[in-house]
Order: C-alpha cells, then structure tokens, then sequence
C-alpha cells in the first residue's frame, strides 16, 4: 500500500443503518446451500467475513417466491420456513460478530445457471421469452405473472426486515429479471411494461421498489443493484449519455431505492470518458452526481484481473489500492464493495487497516470450490 487508507473507515449513515466503515462485502454466487437451504457452513462463512471488519455484508443472490426463479439447484431461497430459518442463523452469527448484512433478493429471468444442464420444474420467465436479442428460453410473463413477481420481491423484503437484517439489496443487474426488463434486447414487450425508452422500461422496476419500500417502511434502507453490462453481452449499455442515465435511474430512486450499487467490471474505468476524460466519474459517481443517492461502487478492487476473467480460470495478484483512495478521497461514491478478494482473505478489512497488504492472498478460481 502506498497511499494510506484512513479514508475507506470513515463511518457511514444512512436512515437506520450505521456502518463503521465503507467496504462492502459484494454478493457472490456461491450455490453451497443444497436443496435452496442455507446451513451451518453458510453462516459461518458469513460470520468470518464480519470478524475480519466488512462494513456491510452483501450476501449472495437468494431467490423469491417463484416458480423458476432460480437457475441452479443449489442456490438458497428466501421463501419457505427451513430457508428463512437458515438464514435467520446467518443473521445471528453476523450480528454476534458485531456485522452489519442485506440479503441480496433475486429473480434470474432466463438466464443460464452454471450447471448448464439443470432445469427448474417450471417454464424460465421473463418479460419477452428472451435469453438474449434474438434467443428465445422459456416463456414471456403475463401481466398476472409480473403482478405475482412483484409481490414475491415486497413479501422477501419484509421478511428480511423481520427476521432482523439490517438492510436488502434487490439484484436489478447483469442481464437476470429485473435487468431484462431495462434492455431493450430482451424486452419487446407492446405493453406498459415495454416501450422505446428506457424510463418506459423501467416501470417494472419502479414497481417493484415501490412495493419494497412499502413491506419495509420508510426508516429501512433499500439498496438497488445496477449495472449497464450482461453477461450475455459485456459490451452492452442502457444509458450511453447522461440524460438517459438520468431518465433510468431518477424514477428508481424516486420510487424509494436509498443506495444505487453501480456494477462495474473495473471500478476505476469511466463511464462517459467522451465528458470527462480517461479519469473521469465511473458509473456509480455519475449515478451519484445525477441523482443525489448514495451509491456503492465495486470492480476488481484489490486485485489485478477482472472476475469475468475468473470463471475462465485466471488467477489474480493482490494489488495496490491508490486507485480507490484517490476517487473515494475526491467523494465520488459513498461505499465500495470487494469481492473475491474477501473469498481469499476473510481478514481482508483488518489488513488493510494496519497497513500489511504484503500479507493478503491473490485470488485463484479454486478457491470457489470450497465455502470457506
């Protein structure tokens, strides 16, 4: 470390929750809860990370009450009395630790799960039948089917709030549900859940943060994750000005999302370099400049290769943090979110708080073997 890191401890408020400092643990899909029941080594694996000084602990994506709302087998659900008491155990292993969670709440539409070959009971959904442009999977949603989704995401935000987390972040990225609403490439629906704009687009998404925001109350933050990027194309983008960002995002926060999480694959690369430059806002300093909220940035922090690149096996060093003390000391974003490098050192925050970045791990995919 060369720069010194006092700024990433700063305290941050937000309605009722209170963090002692602004690194977030990023939601990582790790499908070690069999049958969609989260266990024992889940909760562990949860607590370690709050002992090792995470601020506010993302879990990874758990599913609403639906019926194909997930596409692994092993992914956990947030529904169902054994689901919600195995995570009701996470909760109370974080917060005996002295953490602060949100379970991120998720719907995958119709993308494809990492077992390729693993099928829900039911038909995928999403809102044109659409994997991709042009690539039918599954079935589009009715308008009864939307109505019940919506309800789905309100019902698994109130029993967060109920079953004492201290926050939810609804996954409204990377080409699942909620995404494939915003894009116009899987969304060619006639209609008021389609259109040509993407404000048009946007209305299932309002609609299911205003249902949010009424489960939970108006003291309970709602945090909502975003990104321009899919995974069935990295290269596409919702908003290529900021006047479109503006129409996008505006009726989210309107409609009661306190903190806008802004994936990126590099946090450090801009979003409209044409404006501002090679080291210009990223994405979550424009959403943040655009919107007023508060917002989480996240991409490849500490570590030298990107988590794209993960999945096909390449291996990342550790790697200074000049990068995010310069953008966080100029206030571009509120919070930053790490993600495999907390898979490799659960103590991350610790060492990076007294200094020792010499002691932290890189990554390597094995590690995604084992819940640890």
């Amino acid at each position: 470390m060369t720069a010194s890191t006092d700024v990433l401890f700063r305290p941050f408020r937000i309605k009722s929750l209170d963090l002692p400092n602004r690194i977030v643990m990023a939601p990582m899909t790790r499908t070690f809860a069999p049958a969609g029941i989260p266990g024992a080594a889940n909760a562990a694996y949860y607590r370690r990370r709050a002992e090792g000084g995470v601020g506010l602990i993302l879990s990874e994506g758990t599913v609403i009450d639906r019926p194909a709302s997930r596409n692994h087998p092993n992914i956990p659900f947030f529904h169902g009395e054994a689901a919600l008491a195995g995570w009701q155990q996470v909760i109370d292993e974080v917060h005996a630790a002295g953490g602060k969670m949100a379970p991120q709440i998720w719907h995958t539409g119709s993308t494809v799960g990492p077992d390729r070959e693993w099928k829900p009971d039911a038909p995928v959904e999403s809102p044109s039948g659409l994997l991709a442009p042009d690539k039918p999977r599954g079935v589009a949603m009715t308008e009864q089917d939307i109505e019940a989704t919506i309800a789905a995401f309100a019902k698994a935000a109130a029993d967060s709030k109920r079953l004492g987390f201290d926050t939810v972040e609804l996954h409204g990225a990377h080409g699942y549900l909620i995404d494939q609403f915003f894009w116009a490439g899987t969304n060619t629906r006639t209609d008021g859940y389609g259109g040509a704009t993407i404000a048009d687009r946007s209305r299932f998404a309002v609609e299911v943060v205003k249902a949010v925001r009424a489960a939970v109350g108006p003291d309970f933050p709602v945090i909502l994750r975003l990104s321009q990027w899919k995974q069935q194309d990295y290269t596409a983008r919702l908003a290529t000005t900021p006047d479109e960002m503006a129409a996008w995002l505006q009726p989210l926060v309107d409609a009661g999302a306190d903190v806008l999480h802004c994936s990126q694959r590099r946090f450090w690369e801009p979003e409209f370099p044409e404006i501002d430059g090679e080291n210009g806002l990223n994405f979550a300093g424009w959403a943040k400049k655009l919107t007023g909220a508060a917002t989480i940035s996240v991409g490849s922090v500490g570590l030298s290769g990107e988590f794209i690149a993960a999945f096909g096996g390449e291996t990342s060093e550790h790697s200074d943090l000049d990068k995010l003390v310069e953008r966080m000391e100029r206030d571009e974003f509120d919070l930053i979110a790490v993600g495999r490098a907390l898979i490799s050192n659960p103590d991350w925050v610790h060492k990076v708080q007294a200094g020792a970045g010499e002691a932290l791990k890189g990554f390597s995919p094995a590690a995604l073997a084992e819940l640890v």
